[in-house]
């Protein structure tokens, strides 16, 4: 946060004639005041793990489950749903906080407190709904399958992803958000070239009323197979042009035609058999539970504990993770010069830098820690290099 501050007097001279210090100053502040509430998040979220482990209420809560529920298969999915639920229920406030304070001040938040409302219940639903039978079947297979539980609870994990990645845009997306096929003709037929030009078929087009929660700009692919549709913010559309619109989704295409999507589910693939595995040999050490201060010894608890303590032992790998995902964003780059012209990405960019007011002088030890986008200015100044040596 020092080194924004530091920077928030001067725009950077790659952007100092599209966008003044006002934007500038608002983009440093808004980055400050959502990384301090990060840093809160990650403190309560700490506190909450270690009030659960080495605090005992885990314990507590596991004796429960056992004591009201004869059957321990359903004993271990209500523990796990509890945890989950109450979690979520602690961080509320951190969710109100961003939206109602933090998007209210910038001028980003849209949402009204019943669409908050409502957002939170279909959250709770589906995390029921997907959730009870999903835990089910995973302590199923741990009880059930002998030896080796892990691959087969490998197996279903990975089944179950690919069915939510087909399943989200046709019937949980549709929840929250109207989407609608985009009714621009020009447009359409100008991303309909592109998809010929790049080998993509999709299922759609469709525009997402995005403002009816924020002001932020974005657009995405989503689906898989013969189910992938692509999705623009309502915002986005407002916001650009056609010809800036069209380098936005050559960037997107370019992550489709360097097989970033199909790398990124290798490793996700590979990761959770990894993962699983790991589980396997976890769950037959007493140290493991010893140390985490919990005296309950069985599958819901450790499945429990090792997705609540994974992601601190795999902080390491975070700095290698956003290494690649900044490489797959040049190499989209790069192809999307190929597609369109680098200025009109250069132009979008920066017009979405500034309405999503996005820093320009990210702290770059911090960015290449924890960012999986580049920085502007390196981003930008990778555009000018593609578009100087365009014919």
């Amino acid at each position: 946060m020092s080194y924004i501050m530091h920077h928030r007097g001067k725009v950077p001279n790659d952007f100092s004639e599209k966008i003044d210090l006002t934007a500038h100053q608002k983009a440093a502040d808004y980055t400050i005041a959502k990384t301090k509430l990060a840093n809160l998040s990650a403190v309560i979220g700490s506190t909450i793990l270690a009030l659960l482990t080495l605090g005992g209420i885990l314990n507590i809560i596991a004796d429960a489950s056992n004591s009201y529920i004869d059957s321990t298969l359903w004993a271990g999915v209500a523990l796990m749903m509890f945890v989950f639920i109450a979690s979520h229920l602690i961080e509320l406030p951190i969710d109100i906080y961003q939206t109602f304070k933090i998007e209210q001040q910038f001028g980003f938040n849209r949402s009204s407190v019943s669409q908050f409302v409502k957002d939170q219940f279909l959250q709770l639903s589906l995390m029921l709904v997907i959730g009870i039978p999903i835990l089910y079947a995973l302590l199923w297979v741990m009880g059930e399958m002998g030896d080796y539980w892990w691959l087969y609870a490998w197996l279903l994990t990975v089944s179950f992803t690919f069915l939510m990645t087909w399943l989200v845009p046709t019937f949980i997306a549709p929840l929250f958000n109207k989407f609608t096929p985009l009714e621009d003709e020009q447009l359409a037929s100008r991303i309909t070239q592109l998809f010929e030009r790049c080998g993509f078929n999709s299922k759609g087009i469709y525009v997402m009323d995005g403002s009816r929660r924020s002001g932020h700009g974005n657009a995405y692919f989503t689906g898989i197979g013969n189910n992938k549709r692509i999705v623009f913010y309502d915002t986005l559309i407002e916001s650009l042009n056609t010809d800036e619109i069209e380098a936005v989704l050559a960037h997107e295409l370019g992550h489709f035609k360097c097989k970033h999507i199909t790398k990124q589910m290798i490793v996700s693939t590979v990761t959770t058999l990894m993962g699983f595995a790991l589980l396997g040999w976890l769950k037959q050490q007493p140290w493991f539970f010893d140390g985490l201060g919990v005296n309950q010894v069985n599958n819901a608890v450790a499945l429990l504990l090792f997705i609540l303590v994974l992601p601190i032992f795999t902080t390491f790998l975070q700095p290698i993770s956003s290494y690649f995902q900044r490489k797959f964003e040049f190499e989209a780059d790069t192809f999307a010069s190929t597609m369109a012209k680098p200025e009109y990405l250069i132009q979008a960019l920066v017009k979405l830098y500034r309405e999503n007011a996005s820093t320009l002088t990210p702290d770059p030890l911090y960015s290449s820690f924890h960012h999986s986008h580049p920085p502007a200015g390196i981003r930008i100044n990778h555009l000018k290099k593609l578009a100087a040596a365009t014919p």
